[in-house]
């Protein structure tokens, strides 16, 4: 599954920052919030974002601060808060296992997800703010969940089953049925979540068994064995690249690069692409 990674400095207090459009207007660069509207981010709309903000000169409170600004307060924002080291088979688990003096130990030690506490530190530092960030709402999947700020975020989060990666009882269902955009930030499609609700699509989808820490009714942590969509990242890059042009706004955010498409565009593209490619 597409991870991001991070990438900029420390926090800073974030109404009213030096990072604000109003404290650079008429002097010097263009600040975030212009170049988010000139992209074309539109007040009240529902935006799934994956940021890398490493050189873009921009910090993740300032980011987090244009990004509500642009949206208003109909507006909604999504990241990812992905986990995947809460799981036995991903790279991220297996990196930490295998530098661990008592593997057994490890993970018998494992804390469950908990979408209140579990910080998703592969995810970036703006995802990190976001789900930190007072009044923000989290799905509940273990290892695939989001987190999301603004007037529909606890609907939107609400009912991620933990079954269910990306699919119909996931939160990209709900982002697509929205008209939902993503939008990437110093980042490409490998990362293009939205790819993933496409594999869901594709006719004899291959399946497999995930396991991961949650809590059970007790309050204790165990083992959660569950089948889902066999997750395949690998040629997302190769999907956006065919990604017809009409559906992309392309656009500078700091001093790196900004990608603004609809949810609903990239899953159906990808789909196509995944049935026709994908042996």
């Amino acid at each position: 599954m597409a991870e991001n990674t991070a990438e900029d400095g420390r926090a800073m207090p974030v109404a009213g920052g030096a990072g604000s459009d109003a404290a650079t207007a008429g002097r010097g660069p263009v600040g975030p919030v212009a170049q988010l509207r000139a992209l074309g981010v539109a007040e009240g709309e529902i935006l799934l974002v994956h940021a890398s903000l490493r050189g873009t000169g921009l910090r993740d409170a300032q980011v987090l601060d244009a990004l509500r600004t642009a949206l208003g307060p109909r507006g909604t924002l999504v990241t990812p808060a992905f986990t995947p080291e809460n799981s036995d088979s991903s790279p991220a688990h297996l990196a930490l296992v295998s530098r661990a003096p008592d593997p057994v130990a490890f993970r018998a030690a494992m804390a469950p997800f908990d979408p209140g506490r579990t910080p998703c530190p592969g995810m970036g530092r703006l995802a990190e703010r976001v789900r930190t960030t007072p009044g923000a709402a989290r799905s509940d999947h273990p290892q695939t969940s989001f987190a999301a700020l603004g007037a529909r975020a606890a609907d939107l989060m609400a009912g991620h089953a933990l079954d269910c990666h990306f699919g119909a009882a996931s939160p990209l269902a709900k982002l697509v049925a929205a008209e939902a955009r993503v939008l990437l930030i110093n980042v490409g499609f490998e990362v293009c979540t939205a790819f993933h609700f496409a594999e869901y699509l594709v006719p004899s989808r291959p399946a497999r068994a995930y396991r991961a820490v949650i809590r059970d009714e007790a309050g204790a942590a165990t083992w959660f064995t569950y089948q889902d969509a066999a997750l395949d990242d690998s040629d997302f890059a190769r999907i956006g690249a065919a990604f017809p042009a009409r559906h992309l706004r392309r656009g500078a955010l700091g001093r790196g690069g900004a990608l603004l498409f609809p949810v609903r565009a990239a899953v159906e593209h990808a789909a196509a692409w995944m049935t026709a490619h994908r042996l």
